[in-house]
């Protein structure tokens, strides 16, 4: 019998680590294409033959998901597998529906198949949508690990955005690891504030090497997801962040709603910024689909050093982008600063947006006013800086993780908007990830 056909659905990420553990060096199938989403500049590349293994001595093109029918019509596929995260419900049966008008099978592979057990102990953070939450918790846990004299180490859901190859396997110990691996603006907001707390952090593409290189540095593994994807190491801790502020979304959007199915506990982040009706509706929904799970509120604290300034300014607000963009938030962390420290206007910056940032707008028509911080090119960097420069303001909110003057050159005053949560009803999570700690031999 011919192999079976494939096409791998997917964004720079999942797609590579399914292909890795379920069809690399499998003669059964073929995969003839990945076709790539969500993220600008992946597709027409090539998955290089050194990461592909032997039945593919030329590597596997990489095609925009546009292209998925004529795929599969050209390749005669058999089947296609769907390997993104944070898509809803609604539009993930449209694309399956797409498929399999066309003859095909359309496949989700399940977390067995793809979750790498470690020799070490793992604690996963996911959640149920893009911009819940996850860094802020990552960070309450690496602060417990410090207390108590263990430097913290983090393995990041995959970010490949430059040469496959020579990212199969990063680790960032400093800032200046940042440079080496040439990260974009989303990499740095994901790696930075991580490095800024004593974390070591790996990410890449090969997560069987990143695992066996990770477990030889620390006693604990931290699991940080991307967007609201499962986790590539088989959690001993399992906790997924969820958001009041869209309300609905913890069981509407894949795979957002196996992460809560899963979760041993559930953390309610924003409770200080959303309404307590929200806030009920989401933990009755939770108890509904996940009774057994621990389930404990957090606050999302905003605050800007030199908040003063803010009052009676008008203001640029600069949010991270795949909150704002995938993640289909309106705003963020900036936004709320730019409130809560009384700024006499912010701008809408739509005017003055330039390159792909004005095109970013048109494809994410809920976006409120402000800016997403996209950068994943230098020429995308420079439409950024572009951009804040033509804004008529007195003052920019970046409220993405990394120092952003640092990277654009702007006349502008950037101020930079923080965020942390807290616990406002005793400590339930800081207290089950010490109990989970003393439990470990």
């Amino acid at each position: 019998m011919r192999p079976v056909r494939v096409i791998i659905m997917g964004a720079a990420g999942r797609d590579f680590h399914n292909f890795a553990c379920c069809f690399r060096d499998n003669p059964a199938y073929r995969v003839v294409a990945f076709t790539a989403a969500q993220i600008p500049y992946i597709a027409h590349r090539c998955y290089p033959a050194s990461l592909a293994g032997t039945l593919y001595p030329h590597g596997i093109p990489i095609r925009p998901e546009e292209e998925l029918s004529d795929l599969i019509r050209r390749q005669r596929v058999d089947q296609v597998v769907f390997a993104y995260s944070d898509i809803s419900h609604t539009e993930l049966m449209h694309t399956a529906s797409r498929v399999l008008a066309l003859g095909a099978d359309f496949r989700l592979i399940g977390p067995d198949a793809t979750m790498l057990r470690s020799r070490r102990p793992v604690v996963s953070v996911c959640a149920v949508r893009t911009g819940c939450g996850k860094s802020q918790v990552v960070r309450y846990f690496c602060d417990l690990l410090t207390e108590r004299g263990l430097r913290p180490l983090v393995v990041r859901h995959p970010m490949p955005y430059g040469d496959l190859e020579e990212q199969a396997v990063q680790r960032f110990s400093s800032a200046a690891d940042l440079e080496q691996f040439h990260c974009t603006i989303e990499e740095r907001e994901e790696y930075e504030h991580l490095l800024a707390q004593g974390a070591m952090v790996y990410a890449g593409v090969d997560y069987r090497a990143i695992l066996r290189r990770a477990e030889k540095e620390a006693r604990l593994l931290i699991w940080d997801g991307g967007n609201n994807d499962l986790p590539f190491f088989r959690p001993d801790l399992e906790i997924v962040v969820v958001d009041p502020l869209r309300p609905g979304h913890e069981t509407s959007w894949y795979p957002g709603e196996v992460n809560l199915r899963r979760a041993g506990i559930v953390v309610v982040n924003k409770v200080n910024a959303a309404d307590s009706a929200a806030v009920q509706a989401v933990e009755q929904s939770v108890r509904r689909v996940n009774p057994a799970a621990l389930i404990v509120r957090t606050a999302s604290q905003v605050w800007v050093d030199e908040g003063e300034w803010i009052r009676g300014k008008r203001v640029l607000v600069v949010e991270d982008g795949p909150t704002v963009t995938h993640g289909s938030m309106p705003s963020g962390a900036g936004l709320a600063a730019a409130v809560q420290y009384g700024a006499a206007q912010v701008i809408d910056p739509r005017p003055w947006a330039v390159g792909s940032l004005a095109e970013a707008y048109q494809r994410h028509p809920h976006l409120g006013p402000v800016l997403p911080a996209l950068g994943y090119r230098p020429e995308q960097v420079a439409e950024l800086g572009a951009t804040i420069s033509g804004v008529p303001c007195d003052l920019v909110l970046a409220a993405t993780p990394i120092d952003l003057a640092r990277l654009v050159r702007v006349d502008t005053p950037i101020l930079r908007v923080s965020y942390a949560i807290a616990e406002p009803e005793g400590t339930p999570l800081r207290d089950a990830f010490l109990r989970f700690l003393c439990s470990l031999p």
